[in-house]
């Protein structure tokens, strides 16, 4: 599987802006999608996630703390996609955003998906969002 993120740009603090990260090839239904964000000098911090072990399932979401009540992130099956929506923005939200894949669950790593670099294989290439006035 290939991953592609998109959406980023420059954005003034309080506003929003939406990343997509959509997936080519095949995809597993348990695959899990985990958002992760890098500024230069920095460890590349995991933001947010998504999972469920089925297509027909009840997705389960995480947020770090940084963004909680400010980031939701989705997804939409039949176009291979996730969604990071991104509110109230601030400049210390300024960084290269990642997207990347791993299974999880029954046949993969853990119980649900992690905010943590780890388990993830797939990893799709940045997009930058700048947070300036």
């Amino acid at each position: 599987v290939q991953l592609q993120a998109s959406g980023g740009g420059l954005v003034q603090p309080g506003g929003s802006l939406r990343l997509s990260c959509a997936a080519s090839g095949f995809i597993h239904d348990d695959n899990g999608i985990g958002w992760f964000r890098q500024v230069s000098g920095k460890e590349r911090e995991g933001i947010s996630c998504i999972w469920s072990s089925a297509s027909n399932s009840d997705e389960e979401t995480y947020y770090a703390d940084s963004v909680k009540g400010r980031y939701i992130i989705s997804r939409d099956r039949a176009k291979k996609t996730v969604y990071l929506q991104m509110d109230s923005l601030k400049p210390e939200d300024t960084a290269v955003y990642y997207c990347a894949t791993a299974r999880f669950g029954r046949f993969g790593y853990g119980s649900t998906c992690s905010l943590r670099e780890r388990p993830y294989k797939s990893w799709g290439l940045g997009t930058l969002v700048t947070v300036s006035s």
